[in-house]
C-alpha cells in the first residue's frame, strides 16, 4: 500500500494500491475497448433504486472475456492494466492464433507468463479446466454456474473459493462469503485467486476522491423530512421510531432475510453463510 505525508487532515489516512512494478501499461488496448453510458443507480425504467451515485470520472468499457471459448490453445499475457470498472487487475493476452482478449487476472501472475483452457490443463495458477478435474483444498476463481455460460462467481479483487468435495456429479464449492453450494462438475472455474488483493485495505480519505469514483453525498435519514424517510421529522435527535428499522420506501431491513424461500437454486446450497457482526 502507497501510503501520504500528512500534508492535510484527510491526507493523513489517504491509501492507495501501489501500482509502479505491477501494472505495465496505462493505456488500454483500443480495439476491446468502448463508451458506455454509467446507470448512476437507475434501472430500466430510469428511476432511482441504488440512492447516492452519480457523476464521477469518465471511464471507457473494456471487453473482458469471461467465457473462456478459446480452447486447447495456450494463450501469454502480454499487459497487465487497471480497469475502473472492476476491482482486479485484468491482462491482455494472446493466444497462438493471433486472437486478443481481455481476462481477469489472478494473482502472482506476470507479463509473459502462459495459461491454457482446457480439460486436461495442468493445476497450474491462471490455468482454466473443469472443476471435476480440480482436486480438493484447491483455491479457485471465475466459477461458472451452468456449462459454457460463462465465469459468475468469485470475480472481485483478492477472492477465491475452495473445492472442498466431488460427489454424483457435482463440485461443493466454499464460497469467499463462507456459503457451501454444489455446481455441476462438468463447468469450468480458474486456478488461482484474483489479483489485486490490497485493494479492500484502501482508505479513501477525503469526500472529493468518493466523488471522482462517482459516490454522492448521503444525508442522515433521522436529518431528513418526514416525506423523504421513515426516520424523519422531529425537533432535535429523536429515536427512529419505529419497532424494526425500516429502508427509504419502508421495507423492513438490518436481519431481515431477502432471498425468496423458494428460489430455484437453493437446493444446490449445501450450508449458509455465517453471518458476522461488523467490527
Amino acid at each position: 500500500m502507497k501510503t501520504y505525508k500528512p500534508t492535510t487532515q484527510s491526507r493523513r489516512s489517504m491509501t492507495t494500491v501501489t501500482y509502479r512494478g505491477v501494472l505495465s501499461t496505462s493505456e488500454p488496448y483500443k480495439p476491446l475497448t468502448k463508451g458506455f453510458r454509467r446507470g448512476s443507480g437507475r434501472n430500466s425504467f430510469g428511476r432511482i433504486t441504488s440512492q447516492h451515485r452519480g457523476g464521477g470520472h469518465k471511464r471507457a468499457f473494456r471487453d473482458i472475456d469471461f467465457v473462456y471459448d478459446k480452447m486447447d490453445i495456450p494463450a501469454k499475457v502480454q499487459t497487465i492494466e487497471y480497469d475502473p470498472n472492476r476491482s482486479g487487475f485484468i491482462g491482455l493476452v494472446s493466444y497462438a492464433d493471433g486472437a486478443k482478449r481481455y481476462v481477469l487476472l489472478p494473482k502472482s501472475m506476470k507479463v509473459g507468463d502462459k495459461f491454457i483452457v482446457s480439460v486436461s490443463a495442468p493445476l497450474e495458477v491462471g490455468n482454466r479446466t473443469s472443476l471435476k478435474s480440480i482436486p480438493v483444498g484447491t483455491f479457485v476463481y471465475n466459477i461458472e454456474l451452468k456449462p459454457r455460460a460463462g465465469a459468475k462467481l468469485v470475480r472481485s479483487a483478492g477472492n477465491y473459493a475452495q473445492v472442498v468435495a466431488h460427489d454424483g456429479g457435482y463440485t461443493s464449492i466454499k464460497l469467499p462469503s463462507s456459503e457451501v453450494r454444489k455446481v455441476v462438475d462438468s463447468c469450468f472455474a480458474s486456478i488461482g485467486e484474483v489479483s489485486n488483493d490490497e485493494y479492500r485495505l484502501v482508505k479513501i480519505g477525503k469526500a472529493g476522491r468518493a466523488r471522482h469514483m462517482g459516490s454522492r453525498p448521503k444525508t442522515r435519514a433521522k436529518a431528513r423530512n418526514p416525506v423523504d424517510h421513515p426516520y424523519g421529522g422531529g425537533e432535535g435527535a429523536q429515536p427512529r421510531g419505529t419497532r424494526r428499522p425500516k429502508t427509504k420506501q419502508g421495507k423492513t431491513t438490518g436481519g431481515h432475510k431477502t432471498r425468496s424461500p423458494k428460489k430455484y437454486s437453493n437446493v444446490h446450497i449445501v450450508s449458509r453463510r455465517v453471518v458476522r457482526k461488523k467490527k
